[in-house]
């Protein structure tokens, strides 16, 4: 189904509904830019089923799921020029999904144990990557398909790390406190792109080690960063305030697409904005009164898919839109 751009958009071109009804979250596309893996639950309600990884052509056809049904899953990408995928799951630990956070805690995220698999891209041939007790997740791969670059707890804090897909070769590249997660690797492979959450004071550093005690973060406050592919020369992008975060590179590489509330962070209306890698050349992307987020350029540059609860059916529905990108 095709929409109009709200007035604003002058970026977006031709955009198309792909799927309807349901949560539909983190779409990435196919190293030859034709299909798309992303996360989806039948249900709205937080409290109810759980996210499980799909491949779907990047019109919306042939939908099917990849994971095994069980737990829940997150964080799918295609790796080895598209003959598997990757993806992170709970199932080994719980086939069940896991409790929803204490609402009282606030808005926080969960880090319970999952850990990275690899399979064929019908799900069959399933390899566990990790197993360390730990939080693993948030994995996407280089460009050639032969290193992943993922978010672990592994060491007592929430850092990014990078290893072959075979889950050899593990390098832990960040090392401050605070949440590193997020990461993608720029077209050439030579830079990262993440976001970051790092304590300001005693009293935050205090919050963040008890909530990651009990397997939790609050992402309130998140700005992007950028360094080389090793984590050496980081770099901070944005200093906006609110939660930037769901950062991808321009086939560039010069500049980078996220999500953003900084205008209203107390909100959930979250919208699109482009941004140079020095931090100048802000511009916003998407205008709806509704939440945007977790854009990824086609390989070629030429599409953006992204998800937005725009034109849901029943409160909460978020679905997966592509749209031609026009520069």
């Amino acid at each position: 189904m095709f929409w109009p751009s709200e007035p604003g958009e002058r970026h977006l071109g031709n955009i198309r509904q792909i799927t309807f009804g349901g949560n539909n979250a983190e779409a990435y596309f196919s190293a030859d830019g034709k299909r798309l893996i992303f996360q989806h639950k039948d249900s709205v309600a937080k409290t109810k089923g759980c996210d499980q990884e799909y491949v779907m052509n990047i019109d919306g056809s042939g939908m099917h799921r990849v994971s095994n049904g069980q737990g829940r899953t997150t964080c799918g990408y295609f790796i080895e020029h598209d003959q598997r995928i990757i993806y992170s799951s709970t199932f080994a630990h719980d086939t069940a999904c896991p409790p929803v956070p204490d609402p009282s805690l606030g808005y926080v995220w969960p880090l319970g144990r999952f850990d990275i698999y690899s399979a064929r891209t019908d799900g069959s041939d399933l390899r566990q990557l990790t197993n360390n007790l730990s939080y693993n997740a948030e994995s996407t791969a280089s460009p050639d398909g032969k290193r992943l670059i993922f978010t672990s707890t592994r060491d007592g804090d929430i850092d990014l790390y990078t290893m072959n897909t075979d889950g050899t070769d593990v390098k832990r590249i960040t090392n401050r406190v605070g949440y590193d997660g997020g990461a993608f690797f720029s077209a050439d492979g030579k830079r990262i792109v993440w976001r970051a959450a790092y304590p300001a004071s005693a009293a935050d550093t205090a919050d963040y080690r008890r909530l990651l005690a009990e397997h939790l973060v609050r992402p309130a406050a998140l700005e992007l960063w950028t360094a080389n592919a090793d984590g050496t020369g980081a770099h901070q992008v944005t200093h906006l305030g609110g939660a930037n975060w769901a950062p991808y590179f321009f086939p560039d590489g010069k500049r980078i697409i996220f999500a953003s509330n900084y205008e209203a962070p107390r909100g959930g209306n979250f919208d699109l904005y482009l941004i140079r890698t020095d931090g100048t050349g802000l511009e916003k992307i998407t205008t709806s009164v509704e939440f945007d987020g977790f854009p990824m350029f086609s390989p070629d540059g030429r599409k953006l898919v992204w998800v937005s609860s725009r034109h849901s059916r029943v409160p909460g529905e978020i679905n997966l839109f592509i749209a031609d990108w026009r520069d």
